[in-house]
């Protein structure tokens, strides 16, 4: 889980010399891209392999996949490369992370899961703190292809793991795979991707030519799967109010952070005129509130129960994310990192509880597809908030200039200077932003709506003498 989790961090702090090294400094963005292309569409496919064929053969054939895209990804010559490599790359990370999660599932019983699953949200704070200062120490004492290169160690260590200690007893049952539905769910999140990507480029032409296809590949999709015996989606699965519920509040948990990923460092740099690295120990207050919050969770839930730390955890979103509502040129950062600190913490309770809230109300033989949808919903609400917020503050930024626009360079030299700017720009920056934090606030405010919508249910609730056995 670590090699996937800090895949995002230490990978962005050496691209620009990547950039540099291979050329190609258009399809910049999609060394990226491309590696959530592929992990969220393969993540409901392993899900579904692992309930046919058992979560061992899908973790290591994962763990191979992604240590041959690490392996070539290093040897790359050109940018296309680097991006087929990196397709490569997210096909394994779309198997380890949602079998890893189900093998934690079926090895823990509902009063402990809580707490590993606690540990492999430590695994993700920490990777998001060490990837930048690793990958910076990587770049300044080897070549860029150790970026990649790293994850070949860890990978075999954890594939002698696996063969040697994970001994599961599973019959196999005789099922036929859906390649046809696999392929086009595959083809119907890639032109959604593309979609997302080019409208937030500004490429208005190609960003309807992707929203076509991605209208009839969902079509033939949905077709597909309703007349499959056994389809790669379960729309039984997806129909179960718990599931639903649970699944669009972790999407649109999903789309907040992203727009905290993106724009909070952003204000704190041009607006505020802070450093860096203030900006980034604001944004990392979530990766603290993140994991204590599922520690947390998964010591309380099995005393009051999972829907109500998940309403707990959807409360605390909204309220953290009041506090981006009152930045100001002026503020201190220390706001911004108490912002962060709880909508942190509101998705570490919801995180944990959501995912074993889906993992007990399934069978045994769909628990991989049902945690396959949470982390697919996690995935695709971060690609939504990229290009949703992105939209927003495009928007916010040519409503403020529409007397004088903005250019890039100008951008650019605003986000790089910490010392001070164009009062103007600083202005506009101010505003946009401004309006981009009230976005958040609304999205914050859904999830805290679908959370309501979660019926009771009993699950994941133990007396305190069963908590204590």
């Amino acid at each position: 889980m670590f090699m996937i989790a800090i895949e995002a961090t230490i990978v962005a702090t050496a691209m620009p010399q990547i950039a540099g090294d291979l050329g190609g400094l258009k399809l910049y963005s999609w060394v990226f891209a491309s590696f959530l292309l592929t992990q969220t569409a393969m993540t409901v496919v392993f899900g579904k392999l692992s309930d046919i064929y058992g979560r061992k053969p899908m973790m290591l054939a994962g763990i191979a996949v992604f240590l041959l895209g690490s392996v070539l990804a290093g040897f790359a010559w050109s940018m296309p490369s680097m991006i087929v490599f990196r397709l490569v790359q997210g096909i394994g990370a779309g198997a380890i992370q949602p079998v890893g999660m189900t093998i934690v599932a079926d090895l823990y019983p509902v009063r402990e899961r809580g707490k590993v699953q606690g540990y492999l949200a430590s695994v993700w704070a920490i990777s998001g703190v060490l990837g930048p200062m690793l990958g910076a120490l990587v770049i300044h004492q080897f070549s860029w292809a150790w970026i990649f290169w790293m994850n070949v160690p860890l990978g075999l260590l954890a594939m002698a793991g696996f063969v040697f200690f994970l001994h599961e007893q599973r019959e196999r049952r005789p099922m036929s795979i859906d390649v046809t539905g696999a392929a086009l769910f595959t083809a119907t999140v890639a032109a959604l991707m593309f979609a997302l990507t080019d409208a937030g480029d500004g490429l208005a032409g190609r960003a309807w030519m992707a929203a076509g296809a991605f209208v009839v590949c969902l079509v033939l999709f949905v077709l597909q799967e309703r007349r499959a015996e056994h389809p790669v989606v379960s729309f039984a699965l997806w129909s179960r109010r718990p599931v639903a519920a649970a699944n669009i509040a972790m999407l649109l948990g999903s789309m907040v952070i992203m727009g905290l990923t993106t724009f909070l460092p952003m204000y704190v740099q041009s607006v505020q005129h802070r450093t860096p690295v203030v900006a980034g120990l604001a944004l990392t207050m979530i990766m603290v509130g993140w994991p204590l919050g599922s520690t947390v969770a998964a010591k309380v839930f099995p005393r009051y129960g999972l829907r109500p730390m998940m309403l707990l955890g959807s409360v605390l979103v909204p309220i953290g994310a009041c506090a981006f509502l009152l930045l100001t040129p002026d503020n201190s950062p220390v706001l911004a990192g108490a912002g962060s600190l709880v909508v942190g913490l509101g998705m570490g309770f919801m995180g944990v509880c959501s995912l074993v809230l889906i993992q007990e109300i399934v069978d045994v033989s769909d628990r991989g597809s049902a945690t396959a949808s949470n982390i697919f919903a996690r995935n695709l609400g971060s690609t939504l908030g990229a290009a949703a917020l992105g939209a927003v503050f495009n928007f916010g930024l040519a409503r403020a200039t529409a007397d004088a626009p903005i250019s890039s360079e100008q951008l650019k030299h605003a986000l790089e200077s910490a010392a001070g700017s164009n009062p103007v720009i600083q202005a506009a920056m101010q505003e946009s932003l401004h309006m981009t934090f009230w976005a958040v606030l609304a999205i914050s405010l859904l999830v805290m709506a679908a959370t309501v919508w979660m019926p009771r249910t009993s699950v994941g609730r133990l007396s305190r003498s069963a908590a204590k056995m």
